[in-house]
């Protein structure tokens, strides 16, 4: 499995506490929860997204994200923007997603929200996952067990 550490997205990031990243490699809940420590926070909230073994009552294989990153990463920064927005005392945003097979129990998403207080914290990382599956620009192929007991795939956009 190809290795490769993560690196914000500094030229997309509009503050030194976001961290935005899409990377291939697998994700590390240390690390999210590492990157949205802060010594005012009183509460890091953190939403992982995990590959299940099933859909619409079929037995998932293994899942394969696509994502247009330029925009997927614009989508992310807009995102951390609007959480500041509205939640003032969010310390850190951290949105990280993976790319390319996964298999079921590995890490798709990892978002951490770093915060004084939890109810902002809670409130932001709900937020920030809402509005990555609704906007960001990320699809992913589905490989499950048919109903005839073959191997079938279909792409979906997942967000």
């Amino acid at each position: 499995m190809v290795s490769t550490s993560l690196t914000p997205a500094q030229s997309l990031s509009t503050h030194p506490g976001d961290h935005l990243a899409i990377t291939f490699a697998p994700l590390a809940f240390d690390e999210a929860h590492r990157l949205a420590d802060a010594a005012a926070n009183g509460a890091i909230v953190t939403m992982s997204g995990m590959v299940r073994n099933n859909t619409n009552g079929n037995a998932v294989i293994a899942l394969e994200y696509q994502a247009y990153e330029p925009m997927a990463l614009q989508v992310f920064r807009q995102i951390a923007a609007q959480i500041r927005a509205t939640w003032g005392s969010v310390t850190h945003v951290v949105i990280h997603h993976r790319t390319g097979r996964l298999e079921i129990g590995e890490l798709s998403v990892l978002i951490a929200i770093g915060s004084p207080h939890r109810a902002d914290a809670f409130a932001a990382c709900q937020y920030a996952i809402d509005t990555l599956k609704a906007n960001a620009p990320i699809w992913k192929k589905e490989y499950f067990v048919g109903q005839d007991g073959g191997i079938q795939a279909t792409w979906v956009k997942c967000c």
